[in-house]
């Protein structure tokens, strides 16, 4: 049952959108913030959780981290729900990358000295695998796009010594969706190795189940800086109960159950609970605004199902302004091949001078990004109808101003 609070999806999609009251310290509704698929606005509240962290240390120094773990679980907890998770264990870090080097250094690639990903991934896992390439693991790399398809090009390069599958669900330049990866699941449990999922440009923009999809003996990461609004320094790692690993890369948080324990012999023994791939002593800032954050969604009814309906009506309004517009295509388009169902929070625009359009776009109060010669537009749960048109109306007149070299 819905509360009192709750947004409906008429009133998020209105001509002015209701949630942005919200949102004054990021000044919603002066600016267009159609960069949602990289770093969404925080809610106000965010700031009053940020205070009450600093306070929190003020009044109990250093008893002040039980308040702290307790907001972490609520960040765990907030994680679990959005992935439709029954079972999983979570650590938490400051970034993905951290998570991502723990979880390399477990790896047996003495034993299995292969690893299967896409040529499609974000820049942390992308860099990161490349360099281990150059010191002899070997890094294979099947086409991303199509990327109905990826599963089954994933699951044929998978073989006994391959230690690890890594995939997006979602592509983070061209935000198509991946489409069934059973036949990697079904891979890497016959030959022995773990599939990692990278799923932060599906986290509460596109319903995602591990139970439903026989996923829960997967490892996953993400973080909440893009479309939860939780804000930097809440990356987590989502392992299964029976995990086993010893991460080399280990932090003092990975026995944190276990300190006053007498130690007997020299194996390092690790935390059988969430901490596995844990760190050290961190800055628990970002977990009060976090969990202030999911308590925000939650109030609202700010739901995953929710969210994906607002955001895919957005997305066909980008579309549809863009396509009437009608400019030339070799300025910049979009692939219209791929329907809107099978992208994830954003629309990727094909240009050859993505990097002056999104300069050009941001200098007339809207802001986007891009990657290469893809102009990335992401809108948001807080936007309304009128600025996303007015946005696209910005685009078009961008365009024909700095088109006219390039046709020169």
């Amino acid at each position: 049952m819905k509360s009192a609070a709750s947004f409906t999806a008429a009133q998020l999609l209105a001509d002015v959108n209701p949630l942005a009251d919200h949102y004054r310290q990021f000044r919603v509704r002066d600016r267009i913030l159609l960069s949602g698929h990289s770093h969404q606005a925080w809610p106000d509240c965010g700031l009053e959780a940020q205070a009450r962290a600093w306070y929190d240390a003020a009044r109990w120094v250093d008893d002040k981290w039980q308040l702290a773990f307790e907001e972490a679980d609520r960040i765990r907890a907030g994680y679990r729900q959005l992935l439709g998770d029954p079972t999983g264990l979570y650590s938490l870090a400051p970034s993905t990358h951290d998570l991502l080097i723990k979880l390399l250094s477990a790896l047996p690639l003495t034993k299995r000295p292969r690893l299967v990903t896409t040529d499609g991934e974000f820049h942390s896992l992308r860099r990161q695998l490349d360099r281990l390439s150059e010191e002899g693991i070997e890094v294979v790399k099947v086409p991303a796009l199509p990327a109905a398809t990826v599963g089954e090009r994933l699951g044929a390069a998978v073989d006994d010594r391959t230690a690890a599958v890594f995939t997006s669900t979602v592509f983070f330049v061209s935000a198509q969706i991946a489409g069934d990866l059973t036949p990697a699941t079904q891979a890497c449990r016959r030959h022995g190795a773990i599939l990692v999922l990278d799923v932060y440009h599906q986290l509460n923009v596109v319903p995602f189940s591990l139970e439903q999809r026989d996923l829960l003996d997967a490892y996953v990461v993400s973080a909440g800086y893009k479309y939860c609004q939780l804000g930097e320094g809440n990356a987590f790692l989502r392992f299964p109960p029976d995990c086993s690993l010893r991460p080399v890369a280990t932090g003092w948080f990975a026995e944190f159950g276990q300190l006053t324990a007498a130690r007997e012999g020299e194996r390092v023994s690790y935390n059988s609970a969430d901490d596995r791939f844990g760190g050290a002593t961190y800055d628990p800032t970002s977990h009060y605004r976090g969990a202030e954050v999911f308590r925000f969604f939650d109030r609202h009814g700010l739901e995953p199902e929710l969210l994906r309906e607002v955001s895919q009506t957005q997305i066909g309004w980008i579309c549809e302004d863009f396509d009437a517009l009608d400019l030339d295509p070799t300025v910049i388009d979009r692939d219209r091949g791929v329907a809107r169902e099978e992208i994830g929070g954003f629309v990727a625009f094909e240009s050859p001078i993505a990097g002056q359009l999104c300069r050009g776009l941001k200098q007339r109060g809207v802001w986007s990004d891009f990657r290469a010669s893809i102009l990335r537009l992401g809108p948001a749960p807080y936007l309304g109808r009128t600025q996303i048109r007015d946005a696209i109306g910005v685009l078009g007149v961008t365009v024909q101003e700095l088109a006219k070299p390039v046709r020169a």
